[in-house]
């Protein structure tokens, strides 16, 4: 099986028309804490911020974080390790009941493929596979409450891939790594590096899931991850939907090709003023509406797991954009992506079943409609639409509108609804 190439991408884009209807159907129950994770720089951080940090995730119901490690901070020179700071985390990560996966980037100094005369050897591969291997295997073993490793991060791109992204490089890392760690922590997942995007290639083309599905690397074993990006919630090109089918349309054929696991290891907004790099500016009010909107979307795209990006704001040793992708700002105090986000949790409850959305009329533009039930047999719309507009109810009963970005909830009273760019959330037995 192979996976979409470009043309096939612009195939897909050609999909239904901007004013038709888009009504997601959930194929399994879902328990939020299992599904959702968020990604968490403790090391940049005291153990006390961290601690509060961690403190901030449970009170939302979750526990499941992804943490970065960068081989060049804690292996500086050869044997020499800087564990203590991952002691603190793991340790607090145990003792506060969290579930973590770590990753493992960036080649350290001694091991890297960089030129001698290269200021930036992290970004290069490890000139020895094995010796990356035999590091993820030592921290496994030392960390046996770690819950599952990622090899990499984002080798598609050149970034974290230097001088060039190739597949074949990064397939022969994540064979000695997949087999070093389900020799030190049999049972647990091992997780290939969270492909940016959608794996697409900017300097060689193409897609490096594609090319790893060629040489047999998806199946190795290790659980599938990629980062969806993207302008808007619904996609880069709004109209087309773009998230929903490119997503719909990759996992469908990874399941076909069995793989252990869907994971979506990144994806968020940052709330950055400017200058613009990259993502559009759209504060935080915006960064909280789109992250309702896309989790809402990604509740039903067949993930087995997803890890918001991030936990905390970050401090100027990352970029301008970089620092504000947080729930929580530098001095760990909620945004508010966070106050929706448990808003959201509070209304839906733990644990979601799929379930039919209600009879309606509506012309709209671009209506997006995601049904689920509690278990009690409460019904849950969730909706919203391209452009305002109205719609009319066929249920009756008492009907409750929740607005999770303002916090108001108001009894329904009349079968004409309002319809908005943001979500709202229809409630009833």
């Amino acid at each position: 099986m192979r996976f979409i190439n470009c043309c096939l991408f612009a195939a897909l884009l050609a999909g239904p028309a901007f004013g038709a209807e888009t009504k997601l159907v959930a194929s399994k129950p879902l328990v939020w804490r299992d599904f959702l994770g968020v990604n968490a720089h403790f090391l940049w951080f005291s153990p006390q911020q961290a601690a509060q940090q961690m403190d901030r995730l449970r009170d939302l119901g979750l526990e499941w974080t992804r943490v970065d490690l960068h081989w060049d901070r804690h292996e500086a020179k050869e044997n020499e390790y800087l564990f203590k700071p991952i002691d603190h985390v793991v340790d607090a990560l145990k003792e506060k009941q969290l579930k973590s996966v770590f990753y493992l980037v960036g080649s350290a100094p001694f091991a890297s493929s960089a030129p001698a005369s290269a200021s930036n050897k992290d970004q290069y591969p490890p000139k020895d596979n094995e010796v990356f291997a035999k590091r993820m295997g030592m921290l496994a073993h030392r960390y046996p409450s770690v819950d599952a490793w990622q090899i990499w991060n984002e080798p598609n791109l050149p970034s974290f891939w230097q001088p060039a992204e190739n597949a074949a490089d990064y397939g022969r890392l994540l064979q000695s790594s997949v087999r070093v760690l389900k020799q030190v922590a049999p049972g647990k997942p091992v997780v290939m590096a969270g492909m940016a995007y959608y794996s697409q290639m900017p300097v060689r083309k193409g897609l490096m899931l594609e090319e790893l599905g060629k040489m047999g690397a998806l199946g190795l074993g290790a659980v599938v991850a990629y980062h969806p990006y993207s302008q808007a919630p619904e996609g880069d090109e709004v109209k087309a939907r773009d998230f929903i089918l490119r997503t719909k349309e990759i996992n469908q054929r990874l399941r076909t090709m069995k793989v252990p696991g869907i994971w979506a290891t990144e994806w968020g907004w940052s709330s950055y003023a400017g200058p613009e790099e990259e993502q559009n500016i759209i504060g935080e009010a915006g960064q909280a509406d789109y992250l309702l909107r896309r989790l809402v979307l990604m509740s039903v795209a067949d993930f087995d797991r997803i890890f918001l990006f991030a936990l905390s704001d970050l401090d100027s040793r990352a970029g301008v954009r970089d620092r504000s992708y947080g729930l929580l700002n530098l001095q760990g105090k909620p945004k508010p992506a966070y106050t929706a986000l448990a808003r959201f949790l509070n209304i839906t409850g733990p644990r979601l079943l799929p379930d039919d959305s209600p009879v309606y009329k509506a012309t709209l533009d671009g209506l997006y409609s995601v049904a689920w039930k509690k278990p009690d047999g409460t019904h849950l719309w969730m909706f919203w639409a391209n452009q305002p507009g109205k719609l009319e109810l066929a249920i009756s009963g008492e009907i409750t509108l929740h607005q999770p970005l303002s916090g108001l909830k108001t009894p329904l009273k009349s079968s004409t609804l309002a319809v908005t760019r943001q979500l709202q959330i229809l409630e009833w037995r």
